[in-house]
């Protein structure tokens, strides 16, 4: 609300009054260019970091301590033949090939006993059942910024399906290069 009447201020201090606020107008445009300057920075780090996770080789997955999934990137969902909203919130366990759910707690109990990293191999399921074969990497829990207070795990998951299909290939090619000799008959004490 403007008062209806102005005190009358004398020219030198107007003058005085007038300069600051230039001033204070120039160092707003200052600020509000260099918070633009920022903006863009950001908003091209926050493009190039979308492709580093999203688009990287490996999956990748943060898991809560109750192994729950927290946040995936699209070469994970890609991977079991999801969408991210299927997998998110769910127990990883749910997609790990019943057969290998110890590999996987094994895993766990490394994990969070020795709290260093941990590496194993087994397999995954998509989501018509089909199982791949996958190396899972998973880092120490931490606080992970953007997914809440509690320690949670990174997960890399990177499919091996070829390379055990190849190991698997050249075990049978050595089995029939070099076949075992066949073990000595037991002695029946007859002659």
């Amino acid at each position: 609300m403007v008062p209806k009447s102005l005190p009358l201020m004398p020219e030198a201090e107007a003058q005085k009054l007038i300069h600051e606020l230039q001033v204070h107008q120039v160092e707003l445009e200052m600020q509000n260019e260099e918070l633009s300057r920022a903006r863009a920075e950001l908003e091209a780090a926050r493009r190039h970091y979308f492709d580093l996770y999203h688009l990287a080789p490996v999956g990748y997955c943060i898991l809560s301590r109750e192994g729950l999934v927290l946040e995936a990137n699209y070469t994970a969902v890609n991977m079991l033949d999801l969408a991210l909203s299927t997998l998110i919130k769910k127990p990883i366990t749910r997609f790990i090939f019943e057969e290998d759910q110890d590999i996987y707690y094994l895993h766990l109990k490394q994990l969070y006993q020795m709290n260093r990293s941990a590496t194993c191999e087994l397999r995954m399921v998509k989501k018509d059942g089909t199982p791949f074969w996958v190396q899972l990497t998973s880092a120490p829990p931490d606080a992970v910024p953007g997914v809440g207070s509690e320690p949670a795990c990174r997960v890399v998951v990177s499919d091996i399906t070829e390379r055990r299909r190849i190991q698997e290939e050249n075990a049978k090619l050595q089995a029939q290069l070099h076949p075992t000799k066949k073990a000595p008959r037991k002695a029946t004490g007859k002659l």
